[in-house]
C-alpha cells in the first residue's frame, strides 16, 4: 500500500514548482488541478506516467489534509483510487464516499479526548487580528486555520497559542502561510492503519513533506521526504526515512520512482 501526502510531495502549485534549471531545460508540466477556472496544481509529464503505473500495480492512498471538496478537484492520473484519506484522517472515502462509521468513531474521540473546537476558535478571534490574518477556516468541523501574513506574524504568538491548545488537546503548526490547530487524535496514521487493515497490506510505503505528515511517515514501513518543507527545514528524520536532495516539482516525480522500486521488490 503507497500512502502519500500530496500538496508539495506530489502536486505542485505555481510558487512551489521551484523550476531552478534554465526555462528550455524545464519539464513538461500536466495540471491536475483546476480551482475557480484557474489552473492551481501540476505534476511533471513523467510523474504523471509514474503514478499511472503505481496506481496500476499497488493500493494507493492519497492521505491529505484537504477537506473533501478541495481534495475532488485534483484529477490525478491513472486509476481512481479505491480508498483516499481527507481532513488529515477524518474522513475515509471509499469510491468517493465517505465511510460513516470512521467518521463517527473519529468525532467520538475527539469529543472524548479534546477542547471542542468552538473553544479553539474563540482563542483565535480573541487573540489575532486583521493585520496579520488574511482568513480564518475551519476544515470538515473538524480542525482549523489561519491563513495569515508569515513576515507580520507577532515573535511569541505562536508559542502561545501552541502552548494554550497543547493542554487542551491540540496541536499547532505553522505551514507556509498557514497556522493549523489540529485535535492530537485527528491523524492521518490513524486512517492508513485502518485502511491497511481493510486492505490485507503487508508493507506500506509513505511520502510527506510537512509537520502533519511526520505520525503518517513514522508509522509506514518505509518513507520518504523531499528536501524542502518543514520536515525539511526541522532536519526531521527516521531511521526508516529516505531523505531527498530533489526539490519542489522534481520531488514529486523522484518519490514516485522510489515507490515503484520499493513496491516492486
Amino acid at each position: 500500500m503507497v500512502a502519500s501526502d500530496l500538496d508539495r510531495t506530489l502536486i505542485y502549485s505555481t510558487a512551489a514548482l521551484a523550476l531552478g534549471m534554465p526555462d528550455a531545460q524545464a519539464p513538461r508540466l500536466l495540471c491536475v488541478e483546476v480551482h475557480e477556472s484557474k489552473p492551481l496544481s501540476y505534476m511533471t509529464e513523467d510523474a504523471a506516467d509514474l503514478l499511472a503505473r503505481l496506481t496500476a500495480e499497488t493500493v494507493f492512498v492519497p492521505t491529505t489534509t484537504r477537506t473533501r471538496k478541495q481534495y475532488q478537484r485534483i484529477q490525478l492520473p491513472g486509476t481512481a483510487p479505491a480508498y483516499a484519506i481527507c481532513a488529515n484522517g477524518g474522513h475515509i472515502l471509499v469510491d468517493g464516499v465517505s465511510d460513516r462509521d470512521w467518521h463517527e468513531s473519529v468525532v467520538r474521540r475527539l469529543a472524548d479526548e479534546c477542547a471542542p473546537l468552538s473553544e479553539i476558535r474563540a482563542y483565535l478571534t480573541a487573540t489575532t487580528d486583521l493585520s496579520w490574518v488574511r482568513k480564518h477556516r475551519v476544515a470538515e468541523d473538524l480542525f482549523a486555520y489561519l491563513v495569515v501574513e508569515r513576515e507580520r506574524l507577532p515573535e511569541d504568538w505562536l508559542d502561545r497559542f501552541g502552548s494554550w491548545a497543547g493542554d487542551r488537546g491540540w496541536t499547532v503548526s505553522l505551514q507556509g502561510r498557514k497556522v493549523y490547530a489540529v485535535p492530537k487524535p485527528l491523524t492521518k496514521s490513524a486512517a492508513v492503519r485502518e485502511v491497511a487493515r481493510r486492505t490485507g497490506a503487508t508493507l506500506t510505503l509513505a511520502a510527506g513533506d510537512s509537520l502533519l505528515d511526520a505520525d503518517l511517515l513514522l508509522a509506514a514501513d518505509r518513507a520518504w521526504r523531499p528536501g524542502h518543507g518543514e520536515l525539511a527545514d526541522s532536519d526531521w528524520t527516521a531511521p526508516h526515512l529516505d531523505v531527498l536532495a530533489e526539490r519542489g516539482v522534481a520531488a514529486g516525480e523522484e518519490i514516485l520512482r522510489r515507490f515503484r522500486a520499493a513496491a516492486a521488490v
